[in-house]
């Protein structure tokens, strides 16, 4: 590259061999200044980060400034912004700006010019990386962890793989059309008119399509609702039907089920799959945690597993994860799986762990950090992610105890970040509590009667729940029945005639 006619800064104090080109970065700001056309086009594609020396990427900062707010970025507009710069006294003072617009060969190449410093900036942040890494794991005089230095750095290397993301984001309405496209025909393919991941639920696909990719679910609900038994319902349909599909010969793309991660923080993985198992074979878990199994039950079980070992489920039940463990573990996952891997489950939320990075920080914030690093989960793998919820105590305090959204434990954050709320209701749970003493010779008309008409209210709500859609963002709210077997702890579609569901 010919030698520019402009001086340039002297390097900044940084060791010598780090990756750059100070002229280039001098060319293109020169460039952007004479047409503030070619700025508008290169504002986009870089940082003031991007720039070795910090006096050019203030540079870019005051000509962005300056064009968002629809005026010319010269250097006599430029020029109040460094009077008092220290980095620029230095070099002149603001005649230095001038300076840079006297070469040409800028125009030319700028378009080059900002795709190399982007690069270098890249090489740079490697570098970085890889220092920071060498002196973590050379420092003992901490607990050492491994793993954990690993999955820290493969986030680092992450942030700098995603770094400049937004061009490669932008998409031409041609290319987003396509998309709804694709989605419509698949939601026409399926049959049920899922245009997402299936649930395995008819009246939930109906309510919202499926689970669509990008989308933060949170699924919240009192302790003993059955919240998690919904999760793993919904796990194990999801990779049934993309297990059936792939026996069918249906193509991956058209398919409405997924490969399944499940990310458990409370239950070990052989709870999990137990359950799973137990549900499909229709054992009462308990008895088979209990070791009271018959020889016919286990016969069953026996059976389904065989049936099920190819499921596409993985269970991660990595205890006190950090949401940054999370996306590495889930990006690994995925990576490993073909880029195949089509919905995410965090059993539960309020489980996970944030950076930790300032003592100070408290609760709210932890859990404000994690839902939004829900959300870029979601996004990041393009897959819908489903996170469950505890609810706050003061449900209990209401004669009604259908939870609100203002109930989401800890964190206004978790309604915003979400794109769904949905909530698990069992009016058979709190109705149990209420059941009076059971009449015998000795009980009196009013105690017959009220045991009668409690009696009568326990049949209308026995083996029922209520699934409250309470937010979605790209539909209507409303409730619905589904069928609860607590036995098996399976959800399940109410025959028609019990259906019944409202909007608002």
């Amino acid at each position: 590259m010919a030698t520019l006619a402009f001086p340039v800064p002297a390097p900044a104090p940084e060791p010598a061999h780090l990756p750059r080109n100070v002229e280039a970065e001098a060319a293109m700001l020169g460039a952007m200044m004479i047409d503030n056309r070619l700025a508008d086009d290169l504002l986009d594609r870089l940082e003031p980060a991007h720039f070795f020396e910090p006096l050019h990427g203030r540079v870019f900062a005051a000509i962005r400034t300056l064009r968002a707010a629809d005026m010319l970025a010269t250097p006599v507009t430029l020029r109040p912004m460094f009077e008092a710069d220290e980095g620029m006294k230095e070099l002149g003072g603001p005649a230095y700006l001038a300076t840079l617009t006297g070469s040409g060969a800028g125009l030319i190449g700028a378009r080059e010019f900002a795709r190399q410093i982007y690069d270098l900036a890249m090489l740079r942040a490697l570098v970085s990386v890889g220092r920071t890494l060498v002196d973590r794991a050379m420092d003992t005089s901490e607990e050492v962890n491994p793993r954990a230095q690993i999955e820290l750095a493969e986030e680092e290397l992450f942030k700098v793989a995603v770094d400049g993301g937004a061009e490669n984001s932008v998409k031409t309405f041609a290319q987003a059309m396509t998309l709804v496209t694709r989605q419509a025909q698949r939601a026409l393919d399926s049959g049920g008119h899922i245009a997402g991941i299936t649930t395995g639920l008819d009246s939930l696909n109906e309510k919202v399509g499926g689970l669509h990719a990008s989308d933060l679910v949170i699924l919240a609900g009192r302790p003993g609702m059955g919240k998690t038994s919904l999760a793993t319902n919904i796990a194990f349909n999801a990779a049934r039907r993309w297990m059936r599909d792939g026996e069918d010969g249906i193509e991956p793309a058209k398919s409405v089920g997924a490969k399944v991660a499940f990310f458990s923080l409370e239950m070990s993985a052989d709870q999990l799959a137990g359950r799973i198992v137990a549900e499909q074979a229709r054992i009462n878990s308990g008895v088979l945690r209990s070791g009271k199994i018959n020889r016919e039950e286990f016969t069953r079980l026996s059976n389904t597993a065989v049936e099920l070992q190819n499921l596409p489920l993985y269970i991660d039940d990595t205890a006190a994860l950090t949401i940054a463990g999370l996306h590495t573990r889930a990006r690994r996952l995925k990576r490993r799986q073909n880029n195949q891997l089509g919905l995410i489950i965090v059993d539960y939320l309020q489980l996970l762990n944030g950076s930790g990075r300032s003592s100070s920080d408290n609760r709210v914030q932890e859990i404000s950090e994690i839902s939004r690093g829900l959300k870029a989960l979601a996004k990041d793998l393009d897959v819908p992610v489903l996170a469950l919820s505890q609810l706050s105590r003061a449900v209990e305090s209401r004669e009604d105890k259908r939870p609100m959204l203002s109930d989401l434990r800890e964190s206004g954050s978790i309604e915003q970040d979400a794109d769904m709320v949905w909530f698990v209701y069992r009016d058979e749970y709190y109705h149990l509590f209420k059941e009076p003493a059971t009449p015998n010779e000795h009980s009196s008309e009013l105690e017959r009667q009220k045991y009668t008409e409690w009696h009568d209210a326990q049949l209308k709500v026995a083996n029922k729940a209520t699934l409250i859609v309470a937010k979605q963002r790209h539909g209507s709210t409303g409730a619905f029945d589904l069928r609860f077997d607590s036995e098996f702890t399976r959800f399940s579609d109410l025959a028609e005639p019990g259906r019944h569901g409202y909007e608002r």
